[in-house]
């Protein structure tokens, strides 16, 4: 491992642009004698064996595709630009995780967790003699505490719905919390398997729908774990996190979904931000009850479409012939995607498995996806909790009702024929 730096020590220079020489392929012997294979499902850490992901000796890898996801690109893009060392060395020194989470049975269990590394924030701890060894083995998590402050909790506090505590909840607002950020690892078989699709077709979709960008899908069988190009996802915890161990303490769990839109800029088009909001102000609820709450966030924009594919839908919606309704939310967005939603909810439970939930009391959700994925991995759901009609924008009210008439869950009766008629939006420029 690289030792830190002495007080004063200038740092290396970075390197002066893209390495030269040959470009090594996969299919040179040199990169297919792999590190030991993963054991995907062993019992303990030392049985499993690290993912090594890092592409600076061919030999040492055992995965396809590389670590930090979409953000592989921008290291790339720094190596290029000659502001980083190709062959950099990650210092892992005082990174350990600020919270202990797991080990949990679900963690052995090659039908619980298949697309993260269950051990990807212990690394340092469980594999430190491959570390020291030299082999180049990188966090796929991080855990950390902080605090978070939004304006809808601290009108919750004025209005009397949440009270300072003092520990989780201070006087001004500030939630602390704590939060783990997760990079996707696949395990190939078992995501076929929760797809109930062939692996060599997984494989072969993959490849061509990447525009080819990683070979080894195809050439590699013997790589079972691939580290996809697309964004992760966050958990944040509202109390003592191993709280889960105790079947007597109450858990509270929102499954949220990226709107950046919404959660970040406030677009009243959607409910997600208040949702979220909702969410976390449940979470806090519980767990000042002597429970815990978690808000699981996943990168998966605009229904897993895209940001552009969303305001293209948004357009469609709001020109149409007859303006923006709830008898055509669904289908503006099929017409221009091509399908309704590619969220595929079969991999959201994983999270969850690796936080050692079995089962949520307070499921802060409408959606019958995200309720069907979480109970059909055996995780067992009790109060399924909507958002408050009062926390609905006016604008959202064409979504709230297409997703009444849709089967999502409400306490109201499902919505008619007419009454989608009469959910409508403003207009585009209004």
């Amino acid at each position: 491992m690289i030792k830190n730096k002495q007080p004063g020590q200038q740092p290396d220079a970075p390197a002066k642009g893209p390495a030269k020489g040959h470009i090594k392929l996969t299919s040179h012997p040199s990169q297919r004698d792999a590190a030991s294979p993963v054991q995907w499902g062993a019992p303990s850490a030392g049985a499993r064996g690290p993912v090594v992901g890092a592409v600076n000796d061919g030999a040492q890898r055992n995965v396809i595709g590389a670590h930090s996801g979409s953000y592989s690109i921008y290291r790339a893009l720094a190596v290029a630009a000659g502001t980083l060392d190709p062959v950099h060395v990650a210092d892992l020194t005082d990174t350990a995780p600020a919270a202990r989470i797991g080990p949990y049975s679900q963690w052995a269990d090659v039908g619980k967790i298949v697309s993260l590394d269950p051990y990807g924030h212990m690394v340092s701890e469980v594999f430190s003699e491959q570390l020291e060894s030299g082999l180049d083995i990188r966090p796929t998590i991080a855990v950390t505490k902080a605090r978070v402050n939004m304006p809808e909790i601290k009108e919750a506090m004025r209005k009397g719905r949440l009270e300072a505590d003092g520990d989780l909840l201070t006087e001004n607002g500030d939630v602390r919390v704590t939060k783990a950020a997760i990079e996707p690892v696949w395990y190939l078989p078992g995501i076929a398997e929760r797809f109930a699709v062939s692996e060599t077709d997984l494989r072969r979709s993959l490849f061509e729908h990447s525009g080819g960008m990683y070979t080894e899908l195809v050439t590699r069988n013997d790589l079972k774990l691939f580290l996809p190009p697309i964004g992760g996802l966050t958990v944040y915890c509202f109390g003592d996190v191993s709280a889960v161990r105790d079947p007597g303490r109450e858990i509270a769990c929102r499954v949220h979904d990226e709107c950046n839109g919404s959660d970040v800029f406030g677009s009243d088009i959607c409910t997600c931000r208040p949702y979220l909001a909702h969410g976390v102000e449940v979470c806090i609820e519980t767990a000042q009850r002597g429970g815990v709450g978690f808000i699981v966030y996943n990168r998966k924009e605009g229904r897993a479409l895209g940001e552009v594919t969303k305001f293209l839908v948004y357009n469609a919606r709001k020109r149409q012939l007859g303006g923006d309704r709830a008898e055509t939310y669904f289908e503006r967005t099929e017409c221009v995607a091509g399908v309704q939603d590619m969220r595929f909810q079969e991999l959201m439970p994983d999270a969850l498995n690796w936080l050692g939930i079995a089962r949520i009391d307070r499921f802060v959700s409408m959606s019958d996806m995200k309720y069907d994925a979480i109970t059909g991995q055996g995780i067992e759901i009790g109060e399924r909790v909507a958002i408050p009609d009062s926390l609905i924008p006016e604008d959202a009210n064409v979504e709230m009702v297409a997703k009444k008439a849709a089967g999502y869950f409400s306490e109201e009766p499902e919505p008619d024929a007419e009454q989608l008629k009469v959910a409508r939006g403003r207009d585009l420029h209004d």
